[in-house]
C-alpha cells in the first residue's frame, strides 16, 4: 500500500520542530517531557516507518516552495541556541542524571538527524546568506569542512575512489569512518586551495570554520566550564558519526563505471541509495530521495523525486544506519540487495 499524494510542507515543519519543542521543554521541566522527546527521536520514527505507507508519487515538477528556505533557517538557527541549551541544563542542578543522560542522548540525536539534513540543503541553496548558515551549522558542531568536502569532493567524485564519503563494498563502517573523517577534511581543503589559486577572496573558508568552531567550545567553558566543554565535544561526536552513517548508508557498494577514457561515468539515479518511507522522509527532509539530490542538488528538498530504477533499501534510513553500526550484520543484509542490483545492470 502507497500513498499517492508528496508530502505537505507542514508535514516537514512538524516532524522537524516537535522534538525540538520536547527538548526545549524537557531542558527546563524534565521529568515526562525529556522521554517523550527521546521517544520521539529513537522509536516513533521506526514505528511509524512500518505502519504508515510508502509515498512513491512526487511533487509537480513546476511546483514551488516558499516556506521551505524559512523552515531551513528556523533549523539552522535551532542548531545555534540547542547545544548550549542542553550543556546549561545538563551541567546545572535542576535534572537528575538519568534526565540528564536522556537530554544529550536526545539532542545528539536531533543534531544528527535534523540539522544535518538541514545544514545540507542550506550550503546547496543559491543565497549566500542560507549558504553561511548551512556553514554555521556545520562548523558549530566541529565539522565545518563537510561544507567543502561534501560540495567540492563528495557529489564530483561520488562513487569512485576519489570520494572518501563512498564506501566500497566489503567495507564496514568503523573501517570506513577514519578515511571518510580525515579523508573528507584533507580533499576538502586540497580542493579549496586549489579554488584560491585560481581566485582567491578573503578568508580561507577553513579559517572560517576554526573561527567558528573556536566559538562554539568557548561557548561550551562559559556555560559549563570543562565539563561543558566535553559534553560540546560528545554532542558533536555523536552528530558527526550520524552524518558520516548517512554517507556510508547511501552510497554502501555502489560504484560508478570507468569508460574508455579512464573517466567516471556520468552520476546517475544508480548510484545512490533510496527510501521512501513516509515518516523519515518527513523527518530527514526528504534525505531519503538521495538519487535526486545528486542529480539536481539545487532542487528544493520538498520537489525531491524517486527516479525510476533507483535502489531502494528495504529500512528506514535511520534503521539502516543503526544495522550498519554492526559490520557483519550490515553486509550480511546487503549482500543480496547489491547482487540484485548487480542482476539488473548486467540484464540492462
Amino acid at each position: 500500500m502507497s500513498v499517492r499524494a508528496p508530502i505537505p510542507p507542514a508535514a516537514f515543519a512538524a516532524a522537524t520542530l516537535a522534538p525540538l519543542a520536547l527538548l526545549a521543554v524537557g531542558a527546563a521541566a524534565g521529568g515526562l517531557w525529556l522521554w517523550l522527546a527521546l521517544a520521539y527521536l529513537w522509536l516513533l520514527s521506526l514505528t511509524l516507518d512500518q505502519i504508515l505507507p510508502l509515498v512513491e508519487s512526487d511533487a509537480p515538477e513546476d511546483a514551488e516552495f516558499p516556506a521551505a528556505d524559512a523552515l531551513l533557517v528556523a533549523l539552522g538557527l535551532a542548531t545555534l541556541a540547542l547545544p548550549p541549551l542542553a550543556i546549561a541544563a545538563a551541567t546545572g542542578s535542576g535534572l537528575s542524571l538519568p534526565e540528564k543522560a536522556a537530554l544529550l542522548f536526545s539532542t545528539g540525536l536531533w543534531l544528527g538527524q535534523i540539522t544535518h539534513p538541514a545544514a545540507h540543503e542550506l550550503i546547496h541553496r543559491g543565497d549566500r546568506h542560507l549558504v553561511r548558515l548551512g556553514i554555521a551549522c556545520y562548523a558549530w558542531l566541529l565539522i565545518g569542512h563537510h561544507a567543502s568536502s561534501h560540495r567540492l569532493v563528495h557529489h564530483p567524485h561520488v562513487a569512485t575512489s576519489r570520494d572518501p564519503a563512498s564506501a566500497p563494498r566489503g567495507r564496514g563502517f568503523w573501517r570506513y569512518l577514519p578515511r571518510a573523517s580525515l579523508g573528507g577534511f584533507i580533499e576538502g581543503l586540497r580542493a579549496e586551495n586549489a579554488l584560491r589559486q585560481r581566485s582567491a577572496r578573503g578568508l580561507h573558508p577553513y579559517a572560517r570554520y576554526a573561527l567558528i568552531s573556536a566559538a562554539a567550545l568557548a561557548t561550551a567553558a562559559l556555560i559549563g566550564g570543562l565539563p561543558g566543554l566535553g559534553l560540546w565535544l560528545l554532542l558533536a561526536a555523536h552528530a558527526q558519526i550520524q552524518i558520516h552513517l548517512s554517507d556510508y548508508v547511501q552510497h554502501y557498494g555502489l560504484t560508478r563505471a570507468t569508460g574508455p577514457d579512464g573517466k567516471p561515468e556520468p552520476v546517475s539515479g544508480r548510484h545512490s541509495w533510496n527510501t521512501a518511507h513516509w515518516f523519515t522522509s518527513a523527518l530527514l527532509l526528504n534525505a531519503p530521495r538521495h538519487s535526486d539530490h545528486h542529480s539536481h542538488p539545487s532542487r528544493p528538498y520538498p520537489a525531491l523525486r524517486l527516479p525510476d530504477g533507483a535502489p531502494l533499501l528495504p529500512w528506514p534510513l535511520p534503521l539502516a544506519a543503526t544495522i550498519a553500526l554492526v559490520p557483519p550484520l550490515w553486509r550480511r543484509l546487503m549482500k543480496p540487495h547489491l547482487a540484485r542490483l548487480s542482476a539488473t545492470d548486467t540484464q540492462g
